[in-house]
């Protein structure tokens, strides 16, 4: 039985259904497969926020814009081409590296003594050519014994000879010339490596100080990369690093003497460059990097320093080559350098120098950026 309000509240709801029914089909004319009506404010209000755009210089370069709406703009200096391929030449085809002239004479300018690096042997990875050979001969400059390490001995031997000859030439009437030496190893070889250390004890009793300069790079889209390239590369400027490194430190550990290593990074171990694609160089620097700070960290209390210097664009016989056959890119890395230029083998120099010597004391797990300023934008 129904209760009285329910009843009514149900005669209610049906009396005005009823109602709206009877006006629905007295106000409105019966239309047979009518569709509902589309509006067209709402494209107009599209195509308005469209002309808005494509009229304001700043809202087309932004979010706000369709992509492609800029052109070649969008992009232009911050992406990698892919067809730009450069693989680092074999040794018969590498250009060879002068030895730099006028750099390390004889000269009675004021400086701290500590920057000196007399009485130090200094071991030097990829020595024979490029940035190598150029810190090689501002260590000799600075006062350094050094042995010169690098896969190819018979060039090492001959960048020895001339080295002890450029110094003799800047330094007329010095008896006692410095002792440079040329080892052969494959850097990513740990028994080569061991048995060049080794080598190098045995010819100068011992090793002070360390520069891993070994290292190449090259230039593939990551897709194409040959695996087995990538694995050398890697090798070479990763594994090689590690494996002179704690070499060295287990020498000095032993010896229970204070050292110092530097290893060559690359700016390239911070920032992305373009437009060349190099995705497998760019991680093996950034591990060299942090491998530096890591071991400055591990090695603080055997009194061993590991700083590493990351350099930027520098014009060696090798990048010389590269722009001779890929000219424009040129123009697209210097429009990146804050200073407005590449750098040379020669503003290494001081570095490598300030970070081995006694100068340099209190610095360690340091990342000096020797690069235009590049990194900075």
């Amino acid at each position: 039985m129904f209760r009285p309000t329910v009843a009514r509240q149900a005669c209610k709801a049906l009396n005005h259904a009823s109602r709206s029914a009877v006006l629905t089909a007295t106000s409105r004319p019966a239309v047979t497969n009518s569709f509902r009506s589309i509006s067209s404010t709402a494209p107009r209000a599209k195509n308005d926020e469209e002309d808005k755009i494509k009229n304001d210089p700043f809202l087309t370069a932004t979010t706000k814009a369709p992509e492609g709406t800029l052109g070649e703009t969008e992009g232009r200096f911050a992406r990698t081409d892919e067809s730009l391929q450069i693989e680092y030449p074999d040794d018969e085809h590498m250009p060879r590296s002068p030895v730099v002239q006028g750099r390390g004479g004889m000269h009675f300018k004021r400086t701290l003594a500590q920057f000196s690096l007399e009485n130090k042997v200094t071991l030097v990875t990829g020595g024979a050519r490029g940035l190598g050979l150029v810190m090689s001969q501002a260590l000799v400059a600075s006062g350094s014994d050094l042995a010169i390490v690098d896969l190819n001995k018979e060039e090492a031997e001959e960048q020895a000879l001339k080295l002890v000859e450029q110094f003799r030439k800047e330094n007329p009437g010095l008896e006692q010339m410095p002792n440079v030496t040329a080892h052969y190893a494959d850097v990513a070889n740990p028994d080569s490596v061991n048995a060049a250390i080794a080598e190098v004890i045995s010819k100068h009793g011992r090793i002070d100080s360390l520069v891993t300069s070994a290292g190449f790079t090259e230039n593939f889209d990551a897709i194409s990369y040959p695996h087995d390239r990538i694995q050398k590369l890697w090798g070479v400027n990763v594994d090689g690093t590690y494996l002179f490194a704690t070499g060295v430190a287990k020498h000095l550990m032993e010896r229970k003497v204070p050292g110092s290593i530097v290893m060559i990074g690359s700016m390239s171990g911070a920032i992305v460059n373009v437009p060349q694609p190099q995705a497998p160089y760019n991680a093996a620097k950034a591990a060299v990097r942090h491998l530096a700070a890591s071991l400055a960290v591990e090695w603080a209390g055997h009194d061993i320093r590991v700083n590493c210097i990351s350099p930027g664009y520098m014009l060696t016989a090798l990048t010389r080559k590269i722009l001779d056959e890929n000219p424009e890119l040129r123009d697209k890395w210097i429009s990146l350098i804050p200073a407005g230029k590449m750098g040379t083998p020669e503003d290494l120099m001081g570095a490598v120098t300030f970070l081995l010597s006694d100068a340099a004391k209190y610095i360690t797990g340091a990342d000096l950026r020797v690069d235009g300023g590049y990194t900075l934008t």
